[in-house]
């Protein structure tokens, strides 16, 4: 298992960065704001309107050190990778696969029974950790369905069949997302999954975390040799990493849920840390941006026992695990690919 190095983030949207040697160093108003180290750094994340030197990026790709261009808002515009890891025979194998309607649904079904099954085990975890503080009934039904969708999901033999039940199952899941809520239930409201703009702040703070893990995704799918644009579940589009989009899937509601429910239940986040603009986008402000950044780097470092591999690793390294082993079912090591199944 590889070591899980750190990833950059650029909050500052005056920052502009350059190469010094083996350096990064962050400037802002032609001042030095930082400096770090290339060989510390596995990614770099920039809200920054300024972007970095020529330099730079090409030490970067010399390096293997992908680079992620957002808006200041959060907003995805790019994603910069070096030259392709590991063997085109599995690009080539990538790409025959998601041309055959049979495999990407084999695979695809994969991916969505990981998703609706640790959506249903976040559930089941707060029903048994908090019975006084939550609508048990309402949960338990709402468990309850999810089982019943994942049964319908292990019968689909299409694309359009598995999408519908997948977004049924969201809905569902989505129904008690409020009753996860235990702490400043007033100012965080959660009414239903509204985005491009966010508005209310459990859907900004869920669709700045989706990013995070979608960009985290993409880079672990480029280390093991795969094409994270080209997918199986998520049609191509020009500019969509429809690859991690896919993985993404099983991932959310361990991960990126889980930490927005932590942020509010334990009050590191407040309703005084977002702003309302005049078409009604809830947005964060940029220094708890910062916070939940270094938020989601300390969750990155804790560490659990992957359901498949049977070790301990660190969750930052839970998307190179599963892009490690979707390669190795398209390179015929496994007889199917094997989702993550929160335990």
């Amino acid at each position: 298992m590889r070591q899980l190095l750190n990833t950059l983030y650029i909050t500052r949207p005056n920052a502009y960065l350059s190469l010094n040697g083996e350096n990064i160093v962050i400037k802002e108003d032609n001042q030095t704001i930082g400096r770090y180290p290339l060989h510390n750094i596995e990614s770099i994340v920039l809200f920054s309107n300024l972007g970095m030197s020529p330099q730079l990026m090409g030490k970067c790709v010399d390096n293997h050190i992908s680079i992620c261009f957002l808006t200041p808002n959060g907003r995805f515009r790019a994603r910069v990778v070096g030259r392709s890891y590991g063997n085109v025979l599995l690009r080539k194998k990538q790409y025959k696969v998601s041309m055959d309607d049979a495999e990407c649904v084999k695979i695809s079904i994969n991916f969505i029974l990981g998703k609706i099954y640790n959506q249903k085990w976040l559930i089941e975890r707060y029903i048994r950790e908090y019975p006084l503080r939550i609508q048990g009934e309402l949960l338990k039904n709402i468990s309850y369905q999810l089982t019943e969708y994942m049964n319908c999901v292990k019968t689909c033999t299409e694309l359009d069949s598995l999408r519908g039940f997948e977004g049924k199952a969201q809905v569902c899941y989505f129904q008690g997302f409020n009753e996860l809520i235990l702490n400043q239930k007033k100012e965080f409201v959660f009414n239903g999954r509204n985005k491009r703009p966010p508005q209310d702040p459990v859907n900004s703070l869920l669709s700045f975390a989706y990013t995070l893990l979608s960009n985290d995704i993409a880079s672990a799918l480029e280390t093991v040799g795969l094409d994270s644009y080209v997918g199986f579940m998520h049609q191509d589009r020009p500019g969509r990493i429809s690859l991690a989009l896919d993985l993404i899937e099983e991932l959310r509601a361990p991960i990126a849920d889980r930490f927005v429910l932590s942020l509010i239940n334990r009050q590191q986040v407040k309703f005084e840390d977002f702003i309302i603009n005049d078409n009604g986008a809830v947005l964060i402000k940029d220094e708890a941006r910062k916070k939940i950044l270094s938020e989601w780097q300390k969750r990155k470092q804790e560490k659990l026992k992957h359901p498949f591999l049977d070790e301990k690793i660190p969750w930052g390294l839970v998307p190179y695990a599963q892009s490690m082993l979707l390669a190795r079912y398209l390179r015929g090591d496994l007889n199917e690919y094997p989702p993550f199944f929160w335990k």
